[in-house]
């Protein structure tokens, strides 16, 4: 059997020194498969001595001793970009966020508003649908300057971050917008503002760029600030009412725990773990909701998005490999590609991969896959066989 040996470094610093070899991949009949070689505790290693010393194992070796199993088939789901109907009173613009509705009979969805922004527009970025595509709701007209994330939490209440930086942000900020997470009843009303309508800021009241939030079981509110890799890169956690209660997490390249840039996704898997998609490290951190680190996966690539349905089934988009800048591009095999990779949130194991552009996603009761193109601007349903 004919073996490529691969090795994914996580690097300190610019380019591509001094790595720190933490997996190995190998690449077999057209399957992924991983051996974890050993877990980053944040200390450098020298990476010539640990790869003169790979070097000298033997492959039959490391792939007779697999430590997590990475085999991905190719799921060639029925893809359908027309199951919403809009009604023709309008197009897509760019879907920048998609989840169900704990009633597991809808879906909502964030657009901006027909275009790559809400600024200067009469629509509303916030829909509801049903599960055959028709819309049942749809508010938020002239409250949100830049839509970056959604989520809708047990209640039903309908959470939507307004991340607008660099221009769009400095545009949104003219108008007095920007930089918050509003909280909406399902019916459009307003409940709760977090953040300082226009005021990008580091401090416990203010955001610059939130790129998504969720809610814990308990009502606890956990937002990653902000878009970008320039961005404020924290974890922010409030009380149910919206007082602020702490916060984690530095800009930084990685290895090291809680070093973050251009935090980008969150979820909780069924355990209370939150997953955060360090995007531009290339990287899922898991921690406990105290903020304390848990583990790393590299794995599912740079993720832009992260969901976990009740059985722990993980979903993470990659809408970044073919737009990361060289040093990525030299940390992964030739056919790494874009998509949507699916696997068990308790292991780590990928079990399937979806060939899409989709930058954020969700699934329904039934198991099918929704994708939000930002570029695109389209929203594609992927149905499971």
């Amino acid at each position: 059997m004919n073996y490529i040996l691969y090795l994914d470094s996580l690097t300190r610093g610019d380019k591509f020194g001094p790595p720190i070899v933490d997996e190995v991949y190998f690449l077999k009949d057209n399957t992924i498969e991983m051996q974890e070689i050993l877990k980053d505790d944040g200390a450098s290693r020298n990476f010539y001595g640990r790869w003169k010393m790979l070097m000298s194992l033997t492959v039959s070796l490391l792939v007779a001793t697999p430590v997590n199993s990475l085999a991905q088939q190719t799921l060639n789901w029925q893809a359908d970009s027309t199951w919403a109907d809009l009604r023709g009173s309008r197009t897509w613009g760019s879907v920048t966020g998609v989840h169900p509705d704990p009633d597991g009979e809808h879906i909502w969805v964030l657009d901006r508003c027909g275009a790559n922004t809400c600024i200067g527009s009469s629509l509303a970025p916030v829909f509801k649908f049903d599960l055959q595509g028709n819309i049942v709701s749809n508010f938020g007209a002239g409250l949100i300057a830049w839509p970056h994330g959604l989520f809708v939490d047990h209640e039903g209440n309908v959470w939507v971050t307004d991340g607008g930086t660099g221009a769009a942000g400095e545009e949104a900020a003219n108008l007095g917008m920007g930089h918050q997470v509003i909280k909406f009843s399902p019916n459009g009303e307003i409940l709760m503002r977090l953040g300082q309508a226009g005021i990008a800021g580091s401090d416990t009241e203010t955001f610059n760029g939130p790129s998504v939030v969720v809610v814990a079981s308990n009502g606890d509110i956990f937002i990653a600030d902000g878009h970008g890799e320039g961005g404020n890169n924290r974890i922010m956690k409030f009380s149910s009412s919206g007082h602020y209660i702490k916060e984690w997490g530095s800009s930084g390249p990685g290895p090291g725990a809680g070093e973050f840039s251009d935090v980008h996704a969150l979820a909780f898997d069924s355990q209370g773990r939150l997953f955060v998609g360090d995007r531009r490290n290339s990287r899922i951190q898991i921690f406990d909701q105290e903020g304390n680190f848990l583990e790393q996966w590299a794995q599912f690539g740079p993720p832009s998005d992260i969901f976990i349905d009740a059985d722990d089934v993980i979903y993470v988009t990659d809408t970044q490999t073919n737009a990361m800048p060289q040093w990525f591009r030299d940390r992964r095999p030739n056919l790494w590609i874009r998509g949507i990779r699916v696997g068990d949130a308790r292991t780590g194991n990928i079990t399937g991969f979806l060939r899409s552009d989709a930058e954020f996603l969700t699934v329904d009761k039934l198991g099918n896959i929704y994708g939000a193109e930002v570029p695109g601007q389209k929203l594609t349903k992927y149905s499971k066989p």
